[in-house]
């Protein structure tokens, strides 16, 4: 239960800074985003400040060695650049100078102006849902790799 009500609070504390710092703004983020036109650096302090707070976690988390509410610390090692991360990232650069949105901001204007963010969060729905559907190159080399006689 402690997790459901730590998710749950982080979560609200979140979408609360996402609103008060005005990340769920699309206008404002595409103001952030405009650095040849009517540029609005405000936003980059905003990133700053959660840059600042997520490096002293990280490091409070590894001293520590395991988190509060899980049974270990599990910290990604994959430092390579695959294509398939490198258009997920060209796609979401794309949909967020377009939109002004990202997947946080969306989801927390749906809960404020669910008009404004209906659409976009309905696309990334189904954008989610058709990554799911294709398969991925390595499960693809995995299940080739995996079928092939072993004496072969």
């Amino acid at each position: 239960m402690s997790r459901i009500v730590s998710a749950f609070a982080a979560g609200l504390l979140f979408g609360l800074g996402l609103i008060v710092s005005g990340m769920a703004n699309p206008a404002k983020v595409l103001a952030f985003l405009d650095v040849t036109g009517r540029w609005d650096p405000s936003l980059a302090f905003v990133m700053a400040g959660a840059v600042t707070v997520s490096a002293a976690g990280y490091r409070i988390a590894t001293r520590r060695g395991r988190p509060v509410l899980a049974p270990k610390l599990e910290i990604p090692t994959r430092r390579d650049l695959d294509p398939r991360l490198l258009t997920g990232a060209a796609v979401f650069g794309i949909g967020w100078g377009l939109a002004g949105l990202c997947p946080g901001p969306a989801l927390t204007l749906l809960s404020v102006v669910p008009t404004r963010a209906a659409v976009f969060v309905a696309a990334m729905v189904v954008g989610m849902l058709l990554f799911q559907a294709l398969p991925s190159a390595v499960s693809r080399q995995a299940a080739s790799t995996s079928a092939a006689p072993a004496d072969a």
